[in-house]
């Protein structure tokens, strides 16, 4: 386990997938197993990640879910400027209040805990740049995905911000001041079952240097 979380870490660090194809500049041969070994290991977490609805009854250890903020507070921003506020979450009420934003978010009632995303406004970059935020806070709630994946965790991503209806809840019931929107809050516990990992790579998705469909 902690060496799954290690690779994580790595990954998330993004040393491991630099090292992925890059034999331009020769390092020591034990430096280069233990990258190959951390590229595969991330490329696996990547590919075998899956969204899990169903958990045990069983509390996520808090070393656990500071490595997810970890992992979290790890993501890309632009320029830097992390516009993010992270909201964790394990008051039964609170989750069961949340739950009833949408149909789509009443995992969030059986999950042992959730962390809210949330872009905090004060932290933006100024005039049109400012939207980046939300490309910054999606980044932080994938990176969470995958640490959550290589500790043995499962994850669903529900989404609030911008839709309205979800976003009032999250603000009435987790208290957001006005520069504080949450764009995710993912359930996370222990997976009660294994989904079915998808292979969701297609041809059809892929141009090079120009758009074009493929017939």
């Amino acid at each position: 386990m902690m060496k799954a979380i290690k690779m994580m870490m790595l990954a998330v660090a993004v040393l491991s997938m630099a090292a992925c194809g890059n034999d331009s500049k020769p390092v020591a041969e034990v430096q280069e197993v233990e990258m190959t070994d951390a590229c595969s290991a991330v490329l696996e977490n990547i590919a075998t990640r899956v969204t899990v609805r169903a958990y045990q009854n069983k509390p996520v250890e808090t070393e656990k879910v500071e490595q997810l903020l970890r992992a979290g507070m790890a993501a890309p921003t632009a320029l830097n400027a992390q516009p993010w506020h992270f909201i964790v979450i394990t008051d039964r009420s609170v989750l069961k209040a949340l739950a009833g934003a949408s149909q789509h978010t009443g995992i969030l009632e059986t999950a042992p805990m959730a962390i809210a995303v949330c872009g905090n406004l004060s932290k933006t970059l100024p005039s049109a740049e400012q939207v980046y935020w939300i490309q910054d806070v999606s980044a932080a709630t994938e990176n969470i995905l995958l640490a959550a994946h290589a500790m043995g965790l499962g994850a669903t991503w529900t989404g609030s911000y911008p839709v309205e209806e979800r976003h009032r809840t999250a603000e009435k019931v987790l208290d957001l001041p006005k520069h504080i929107k949450a764009v995710s809050i993912i359930a996370i516990g222990y997976p009660a079952v294994q989904p079915h990992v998808k292979d969701k790579y297609k041809e059809e998705n892929i141009s090079y240097n120009k758009f074009s469909i493929k017939e």
